[in-house]
C-alpha cells in the first residue's frame, strides 16, 4: 500500500450527487453534473499532488451502492514520493478503495480521473471490476505535457481486451488540461 499522507486517503465530503444520473449521461455522452461534482474532487486531490511536489494527476473511487453515492478513495500521484513507477494516482486510488473494502472486486464503483487511464491503470481498473471511467484530460494531453506515455487510448484497451469498463472522456478536461500549466508554474515536480 502507498504511504498514506493527507491527500492520498482524504475523502471527500462535498455532498453526494445521484449515480442513477451519472449512469444515464455516461451512457449518452456527456459526463453532466454530477460527474463534474465528482471529478472537482479529483482535480483538488492532483492540486494536493502539485502542491507536494508530484506529477499533476488525482483520482476517486465512488461507490453506487447507496442512492447518493460516496467516495471510498482519493489520491493523487506519487510517482516521485515513492519512488515506484507505478504509483500513479489511479493505482493509489485502487490500493486504498481495496483495503478499505478488504476486497479486490470493486464492482459498483466509478473512478474519476483527471487524465485518461494509461495502459497499467486501464488493466488495473479492468482487474478491480471497476464499472466505468470518466476521465478529464487525454493522454495526448499528457504526452504533450512531456510525460513519457504509451499511446494507447483507453477505448482501444477496453475494446482489443473485451473489457465491460466503460468509459466516458472529457468531463471538466479543460481544467484538467490546465493542471498541467499550474504544475509547470509551481514548478515543484518533474515528468516521467
Amino acid at each position: 500500500m502507498l504511504p498514506d499522507n493527507e491527500a492520498q486517503g482524504r475523502l471527500g465530503a462535498l455532498g453526494s450527487p445521484s449515480l442513477h444520473e451519472h449512469k444515464r449521461d455516461a451512457g449518452h455522452g456527456r459526463a453532466g453534473a454530477r460527474a463534474n461534482h465528482w471529478m472537482e474532487q479529483a482535480i483538488a486531490t492532483a492540486r494536493a499532488g502539485i502542491a507536494a511536489g508530484q506529477s499533476p494527476f488525482g483520482a476517486v473511487i465512488v461507490a453506487q451502492e447507496v442512492a447518493q453515492g460516496r467516495v471510498v478513495a482519493a489520491s493523487h500521484n506519487q510517482v516521485w514520493a515513492t519512488l515506484d513507477p507505478t504509483a500513479h494516482a489511479e493505482v493509489g486510488a485502487i490500493r486504498l478503495a481495496a483495503a478499505k473494502r478488504q476486497n479486490i472486486d470493486l464492482s459498483g464503483c466509478v473512478i474519476y480521473s483527471t487524465c485518461e487511464p494509461c495502459p497499467m491503470c486501464m488493466a488495473a481498473i479492468h482487474w478491480a471490476r471497476i464499472d466505468a471511467v470518466v476521465y478529464g484530460a487525454s493522454i495526448a494531453d499528457a504526452a504533450a505535457a512531456g510525460f513519457n506515455e504509451l499511446r494507447v487510448p483507453a477505448q482501444t484497451l477496453i475494446e482489443q481486451g473485451g473489457s465491460r469498463v466503460r468509459l466516458e472522456g472529457g468531463c471538466l478536461a479543460e481544467v484538467c488540461r490546465g493542471l498541467f500549466d499550474e504544475w509547470r508554474a509551481a514548478e515543484r515536480g518533474r515528468a516521467y
